[in-house]
């Protein structure tokens, strides 16, 4: 098993995603009414500030366009990217600018910075940043806090000491209820199936700090364009953490992907799949999940 991962992390970028190709997946625009390329999503960040990759997280294909967008991004924007990723978590800012300066190995890096288990699937994004200077902002809040806020509510978090505190944004914060609520509730099953409202706090708690790393980010760095990458839910109908980030950035303009599954691949209803984002990615059903 050790020589197997030795061998993993020393394989050429490319071969960790699934391969891609125009039959693969189709990108609609909704302000176009039409299929598009990814050089024309990229062009689009020409009026923008940040794009949202909203993923399904085991999209074999998705996770290859997200290499493939942020590549031309770098392109496209020399020296004005950045990536920001639901991924890590805000206490493990440092350990991932250590790994991204080749201050440590990439073995603690990963045990460390509490890499999700399908960490593959991101190495490529990371490495590229590495080896392009790229910075990386670690956005979720630690899941021990949205553990609290699951079991005792958002106002627990105000018993927390500073220091904990800092790994998350500015206190009370907004719950959004209104059709961010309705569709939390809608799929979560109802609300018999949902329980109480500390599950839909905790997915606040989720979506406000990466919206406040963001914010922070962005306003250090204003004339840099951002990649957020996290779970399609996250920013559907730019909504949930997009919502929060315009609470704190009134006036920074938001691109978003939405990823979505559709047995109706060769022949989708984009009419019925474009209200959740910009552009609508549909990936091959057929082809194999990364897990």
């Amino acid at each position: 098993m050790k020589y197997l991962i030795i061998l993993l992390f020393c394989l050429p970028l490319f071969t960790l995603a699934q391969e891609i190709s125009n039959s693969n997946y189709k990108i609609y625009s909704t302000a176009k009414q039409k299929t598009v390329t990814i050089d024309e999503v990229v062009a689009d960040m020409a009026n923008a500030d940040i794009l949202f990759f909203g993923e399904e997280h085991n999209d074999s294909i998705g996770h290859s366009l997200e290499y493939a967008v942020f590549k031309k991004l770098a392109d496209a924007y020399p020296n004005k990217i950045a990536l920001s990723m639901e991924m890590f978590e805000t206490d493990c800012q440092n350990i991932l600018n250590e790994y991204l300066g080749d201050q440590i190995r990439e073995k603690n890096f990963i045990t460390e910075a509490r890499a999700w288990h399908n960490y593959k699937d991101y190495r490529p994004l990371i490495e590229q940043a590495k080896a392009s200077k790229i910075d990386v902002v670690a956005a979720n809040a630690p899941a021990r806090y949205t553990n609290r806020v699951n079991r005792l509510g958002l106002q627990s978090l105000n018993e927390l000491n500073k220091i904990s505190k800092s790994y998350l944004p500015p206190l009370p914060i907004d719950t959004a209820i209104g059709i961010y609520y309705d569709k939390f509730v809608n799929i979560m099953g109802g609300h018999g199936a949902m329980g109480n409202m500390q599950l839909y706090q905790a997915q606040n708690l989720w979506d406000a700090t990466m919206a406040w790393s963001i914010a922070t980010y962005y306003k250090k760095h204003r004339d840099l364009k951002i990649l957020q990458i996290n779970g399609s839910f996250h920013s559907e109908e730019k909504l949930g953490v997009p919502a929060q980030l315009k609470k704190y950035v009134p006036n920074i303009k938001i691109l978003n992907i939405a990823t979505c599954t559709d047995d109706n691949f060769d022949s989708p209803d984009w009419k019925k799949l474009s209200q959740n984002g910009d552009y609508i990615l549909l990936t091959d059903p057929k082809l194999p999940r990364s897990f």
